[in-house]
């Protein structure tokens, strides 16, 4: 039995964090055995919130070395750059004729990335964001995309641009359902909801244990547990969830401690960067090795690309051809 396809990808900001783990990266892993994949590095996406260039490659590399250090594997999965790849941007150019400016301005999306940046103008590009990821999604004919709760709006436009293409010209392709990773987001270390590098409130994958440690004393806790004896509230605390994602058989003892005060918030915290750096130590170690043997990342970034294309051109060719264009 045939597979179904999945694309999935990430702006390349350069190194990831264990938050890009828990959020994507782990279901990805596990989703590639039991679908075909295409792993995109969005590199024009970049453009739509930064139009500074110079950092896109070496950006890419390293959230490269990222997945493949976290478990990625190339064999199964094709990974490449979204601008190696030029039908991407033919694609987005036909379906931006399927979607009105109105249904784009409703993406809640974009409302919280012109809040959360302070954005006074849109840009044409970042308003047609979810246009180039149909194109992204679409082009691969994926049937299914892995995505936070907070993409489901983007899905749902390659959605309905899959079924406009369709009913206007004939089908070629699928309407791709979203995968929805199971363990939500995980907060910053300083309790904001995302955890970001430029927010500087991240554990990143190549963390050695000393700065976990160091940025593990800095993680905000019950405001209300100030000393070791004072009982604290383990639901409100973001330590706990760090220690429910990478500490689990410990969680009961530390749930208790923590309410009874028997746990203190330092001991806590460190118990937890131990776990933590345990589960990097397998990581950091294979991102050594590809650190050490970039020509081999770039020989996976060329093959990966190499297998995107003769996918894109067979579903541009099937395109053209509906369209009486080709």
């Amino acid at each position: 039995m045939r597979k179904k396809r999945i694309l999935s990808g990430m702006r390349p900001t350069g190194k990831l964090h264990i938050g890009h783990y828990v959020g994507a990266l782990e279901n990805w892993i596990k989703l590639q055995d039991e679908y075909e994949s295409y792993h995109l590095i969005a590199d024009y996406h970049v453009l739509t919130t930064d139009l500074n260039t110079k950092d896109i490659y070496n950006n890419s590399i390293e959230m490269l070395i990222d997945w493949l250090a976290a478990g990625l594997d190339p064999e199964k999965s094709p990974m490449f750059r979204q601008s190696q790849i030029k039908e991407h941007t033919e694609l987005a150019l036909i379906f931006g004729m399927l979607i009105t400016v109105s249904r784009l301005e409703r993406n809640p999306t974009l409302k919280d990335q012109v809040r959360d940046l302070n954005i006074e103008n849109v840009i044409f590009g970042h308003l047609g964001y979810p246009v180039l990821q149909a194109a992204d999604i679409l082009i691969y004919k994926g049937e299914a995309v892995p995505v936070g709760e907070d993409q489901v709006p983007h899905v749902e436009i390659t959605r309905e641009i899959a079924r406009k293409f369709n009913n206007q010209y004939g089908e070629v392709f699928p309407e791709p359902e979203p995968l929805l990773t199971q363990f939500a987001r995980l907060p910053g270390i300083d309790g904001n909801a995302k955890m970001s590098k430029s927010l500087n409130n991240a554990i990143l994958l190549s963390d050695d244990p000393e700065t976990v440690k160091a940025r593990m004393r800095k993680a905000v806790t019950d405001p209300k547990k100030i000393r070791k004896g004072d009982p604290g509230n383990p639901d409100i605390c973001l330590v706990y969830a760090y220690h429910k994602k990478f500490n689990p058989e410990e969680v009961p003892d530390v749930d208790a401690g923590c309410r009874s005060g028997t746990l203190g918030c330092v001991d806590c915290k460190m118990r937890c960067a131990e776990k933590i750096s345990l589960f990097l130590e397998p990581i950091i170690e294979k991102r050594k090795y590809y650190e050490n043997n970039l020509n081999i990342v770039k020989d996976i970034l060329s093959e990966g690309e190499q297998k995107a294309k003769i996918t894109a051109e067979e579903t541009m060719h099937e395109v053209r051809q509906k369209m009486k264009m080709g």
